[in-house]
């Protein structure tokens, strides 16, 4: 079970926004905070990332940077720029009509696709919500970003029929490239992040499990047998990758399949209810109020609404 693709599956980019970012002299873009993540990707020149509270990182061409949802940052030509305000409405015309947005001077000398997207926010297992700072990965590490790169910059250049839909697979391919990039570079990132727990075999093969069958009955001891190791050993690894127990992680991935589906179909609750796990709809009910506040039928009507 290929555990990335079957998150990002259920869990994947939606609503990207991508401009191409073209930029000379003296220039710095602030990017607020937004509930989403954000994605750059340096494919001429040099950016320089700053972070509150962090030293001002330098991207070269062919490097991305990766920033976890939500973080206040910028990006600008030099590690002592001012930043300037997003101007959202240029940002969204750009994405319209394909113009790349325009900043600092002539000559243009850095150009940068920048991202924003989110993952279902029904889903609370994204890959890279965990995050706890930007994730780096240079040229020299991941050749392939050029080529999803050019794909993505040609797509922006020339929206058309689609390409919103378009843009939201490219990224979900980027971050398939990156996380696997991070993961080949970064060996010592075994806690902290959702890609980071990839590291730990332990816990790597107890999510394929889950993810494989979701609806088994798993328990921490029916988790700990089948990957060979005890219900201890097991239990310490997930605190220590992910933060949380095995038990509380089966219910998380359960309610977020159910959550999907009762916004996404009209399969009744008990099929439901049945597919991702729960001996009854009751049982299913009560630990579905539980993790959304509410109950099955109701989460549902309010999407119909």
């Amino acid at each position: 079970m290929d555990v990335l693709t079957e998150v990002l599956r259920v869990s994947g980019a939606r609503g990207a926004l991508g401009v191409v970012v073209k930029a000379g002299g003296t220039w710095g873009l602030g990017l607020d905070s937004s509930p989403g993540a954000a994605l750059h990707v340096v494919s001429r020149g040099t950016m320089w990332l700053h972070t509150s509270g962090e030293k001002p990182l330098q991207a070269q061409a062919g490097d991305a940077v990766l920033m976890p949802p939500g973080t206040a940052h910028g990006i600008a030509g030099g590690s002592g720029a001012a930043m300037g305000s997003c101007d959202r409405e240029a940002a969204a015309r750009s994405f319209g009509d394909g113009r790349a947005l325009r900043l600092g001077s002539a000559p243009v000398r850095t150009e940068v696709i920048v991202l924003h997207y989110e993952q279902d926010p029904e889903v609370s297992t994204p890959v890279l919500a965990s995050l706890a700072r930007p994730m780096h990965v240079t040229a020299r590490q991941n050749t392939q970003f050029g080529r999803t790169a050019e794909l993505l910059a040609e797509e922006l250049a020339q929206p058309q029929i689609g390409t919103a839909a378009a843009v939201d697979s490219i990224v979900d391919l980027l971050l398939v490239q990156f996380v696997r990039a991070w993961l080949a570079r970064h060996p010592e990132e075994r806690s902290g992040s959702w890609p980071g727990a990839m590291r730990d075999p332990v816990v790597r093969d107890a999510l394929a499990c889950v993810h494989a069958r979701p609806g088994h009955p798993w328990t921490t001891e029916a988790l700990a047998a089948a990957t060979s190791v005890s219900r201890a050993t097991l239990s310490r690894h997930f605190r220590s990758a992910l933060g949380q127990t095995p038990g509380a992680y089966v219910t998380q991935w359960r309610i977020d399949l159910a959550s999907v589906r009762l916004r996404d179909t009209d399969e009744p609750v008990e099929s439901i209810s049945g597919a991702v796990g729960y001996a009854s709809p009751h049982a299913f009910s009560r630990a579905f109020r539980r993790a959304r506040g509410t109950s099955p039928g109701e989460y549902r009507s309010r999407f119909r609404r």
